[in-house]
């Protein structure tokens, strides 16, 4: 697997979010990330839907560890990925959303809107999002990781038919105990 840790990543857009995607695409090239592009010429970018199954099929295949995908919002590109399996996907317009969904959420994917997002902005949470994984810069937390890393297996191994099953509960639920946020912590 192409790990970012190694700095591999996937990307891929629509016609909407090719701009975006190109910006991010050249800063995280300039930073020294290796960078395939599913998605490489805008007269031929697949719908947003297409874009998004492309791109987390990726993930899915166990190819690449993260990916970045753009369209107009963010949004459809978002939910088409989340249909693959093993996807994780977020979309985030701010810095912190994209830093929080791959500490907080362990998310695999990150989506973005170009119509509303800058390229400035794109490429700091590409960055914040590509650099961090779950639990950093929440070691000071009691529980934090644990917490969360529940949620994300839960919903990597969710089965909706022991959930209908189960009356529309999880089956053997637990949760970690998370102690109280610290103070001044500002994401």
């Amino acid at each position: 697997m192409k790990t970012a840790r190694d700095k591999f990543v996937v990307v891929g857009a629509d016609f909407a979010g090719f701009p975006l995607k190109e910006a991010v695409k050249a800063h995280l090239i300039e930073r020294g990330w290796t960078v395939e592009d599913v998605t490489p010429d805008v007269t031929t970018a697949p719908m947003y839907q297409r874009a998004g199954f492309l791109v987390g099929s990726k993930i899915a295949e166990g190819e690449y560890e993260k990916a970045l995908a753009f369209c107009g919002t963010g949004m459809g590109i978002h939910i088409a990925a989340s249909k693959l399996p093993h996807v994780h996907a977020a979309v985030a317009e701010t810095l912190p959303s994209a830093k929080r969904a791959a500490t907080a959420n362990n998310a695999n994917l990150l989506a973005m809107g170009a119509f509303w997002t800058g390229t400035q902005l794109g490429a700091a949470m590409a960055d914040a999002f590509l650099e961090s994984s779950l639990g950093e810069g929440y070691e000071d937390w009691e529980g934090f990781y644990e917490y969360h890393k529940l949620g994300y297996d839960e919903c990597e191994n969710f089965d909706y038919d022991a959930y209908k099953a189960n009356g529309f509960q999880v089956p053997n639920p637990s949760v970690p105990p998370l102690g109280h946020e610290p103070r001044g912590l500002a994401y």
